[in-house]
């Protein structure tokens, strides 16, 4: 499928002279926001190579990102472009690994909180990069938001986490489809009729009850998706509304993004039953 060209809401370059040094009286600070990084690229990596865009979607389980994310990605591509996919757990280095320890509880939570970071680098480098490089949209099912946010309402500090994501693409935009704890429970439980250990937060003990556990757990991460939004600009959207309406304001936001024009969008037969 051929890429389109489209406009770049990068922030400017940092003031440099006309050896490329910084410019004295540029902070530190407005050069690392100058950068796609969020601290020093990694090795080899040139930023002006990366010409496609990084568009993320955060939430917690049942607020409905999987769904969006099918949508969204027939939606670009109807319009012309190409697109890549990524995700928690998607490496092939280290994805079983993390399954297994997940399924065995038998990690520690600092151990995992690393091998999350492993597979998020090994996706960075084998699949969002070379996606960019080529002028892909990538739409993220999760980022680093989200590894920050269960690690640190497990005990590990913020700055901590952030300095082991310092190597990560700044996305161009971030959308936190927000919804309280009981509605993702609801979602969640209506769909699997089961749920997850770990999003229930059942290895922090913080209540007997499943639901209880669900919702105590869904609520902390929920705060530190509040701290990471005002640290990162996240967009919020309302996400307990209908799929079409939560479907329409993202569409409206990367089209203004991204330059396009016709922002209307019926979902394929293949995935009419999303659109409910």
């Amino acid at each position: 499928m051929k890429t389109k060209a489209h406009n770049s809401n990068h922030p400017p370059k940092a003031p440099r002279d006309k050896a490329g040094q910084r410019r004295k009286g540029t902070s530190k600070a407005a050069v690392s926001e100058a950068s796609r990084f969020y601290g020093a690229p990694p090795p080899g990596v040139k930023e002006e190579e990366l010409s496609g865009s990084l568009i993320v979607l955060e939430g917690a389980d049942g607020s409905g990102r999987s769904t969006q994310i099918a949508l969204l990605t027939e939606w670009l591509e109807w319009e012309g472009f190409a697109v890549q996919t990524m995700g928690l757990r998607r490496s092939y280095l280290v994805a079983e690994d993390i399954d297994a320890l997940l399924a065995e509880n038998t990690v520690t939570r600092l151990t995992l909180a690393l091998m999350y970071c492993t597979d998020f680098y090994d996706q960075l480098e084998r699949r969002i990069l070379p996606a960019l490089r080529s002028g892909l949209i990538v739409l993220a099912d999760r980022y680093i938001f989200t590894l920050i946010a269960r690690s640190a309402v497990r005990g590990i500090r913020r700055e901590y986490l952030h300095g082991i994501y310092e190597l990560a693409l700044r996305p161009d935009l971030v959308f936190w489809l927000n919804v309280g704890p009981q509605v993702a429970f609801d979602r969640e439980f209506r769909k699997a009729h089961s749920i997850s250990y770990w999003e229930a937060g059942r290895d922090m003990s913080l209540s007997n009850d499943l639901y209880q556990s669900f919702v105590r757990y869904q609520s902390l991460i929920r705060k530190e998706y509040e701290h990471l939004s005002a640290r990162h600009n996240f967009i919020e959207v309302e996400g307990e509304r209908a799929i079409q309406a939560v479907n329409r304001d993202l569409r409206t936001r990367i089209a203004e993004h991204l330059g396009i024009r016709n922002t209307k969008y019926q979902p394929s037969r293949a995935l009419s039953h999303l659109w409910r």
